[in-house]
């Protein structure tokens, strides 16, 4: 999955212990999978998930801070660096393994954008972002890791460090109406059964992040379903909260 410092270094580094940390007692463990990860997602949806990555990277073009969550191998990442020139990126996970691919990857597509590049090995619940400033969350296959404790807390902590018509991107499985309701209800319970075997994830259903992302001030602006439903991939733009004038 993919401290107390003030700000995000330029290293690969350890979370701290912190408050938030009791929100994710039992940390799945990517490593196992981190090689044979992009085989393995080939092998059982084809191309599905990174035509759900890709399909929004024309749109981010303009963005110059971005944070990325669980990317990873890099493979978005990677694309989003080479197309915009301009784009500071922070890339967080857990796996120290996913990270050493995901900068490989990025330094194969232009070695120069690894100067734009900093990644962080920690929790997304912990990692420290005070100080920091996005106009691009970036969160593939991700936020269906997170119980939903967990996912009101990451955005809790994410959208006060959000600027005015931030966007942030989202890739996740999803539960579909109509004939594709049961069919995807066991297709998602498989693929947690086996990346909890594989991982030791612990989350065993969706988490309702549209609720969570509306109340901290994000409008869903665009949205892209795949494999019949099964799939979805967001735009998410921030409008905060305008002030309210003094009393009188």
């Amino acid at each position: 999955m993919k401290t107390t410092e003030s700000t995000l270094d330029n290293t690969t580094h350890q979370s701290l212990k912190s408050p938030a940390s009791s929100l994710s007692t039992n940390e799945p463990d990517f490593d196992r999978i981190a090689r044979p990860y992009r085989w393995l997602e080939y092998l059982t949806l084809g191309r599905a998930l990174e035509r759900c990555r890709l399909h929004y990277l024309p749109n981010l073009l303009k963005q110059r801070h971005a944070l990325l969550l669980g990317d990873g191998d890099g493979r978005f990442l990677a694309q989003l660096l080479a197309r915009n020139p301009y784009l500071q990126a922070d890339a967080v996970d857990t796996s120290a393994t996913m990270l050493r691919l995901l900068r490989q990857r990025c330094e194969t597509a232009a070695p120069s954008i690894t100067t734009r590049l900093q990644t962080h090995q920690a929790s997304a619940l912990t990692v420290p972002v005070e100080g920091k400033s996005y106009d691009l969350v970036v969160t593939h296959f991700f936020l269906d890791c997170l119980n939903q404790p967990e996912l009101e807390a990451l955005v809790a902590r994410i959208a006060p460090r959000l600027t005015p018509g931030a966007l942030w991107l989202i890739s996740d499985f999803r539960i579909p109406g109509g004939l594709m309701r049961l069919p995807a209800k066991f297709i998602i319970r498989i693929l947690y059964l086996a990346f909890r075997t594989l991982t030791g994830l612990r989350t065993t259903r969706l988490p309702d992040h549209s609720t969570s992302l509306t109340q901290a001030g994000l409008t869903r602006i665009a949205h892209r379903h795949g494999l019949a439903g099964l799939l979805v991939t967001e735009l998410w733009q921030f409008t905060p909260n305008p002030t309210p004038p003094p009393r009188q």
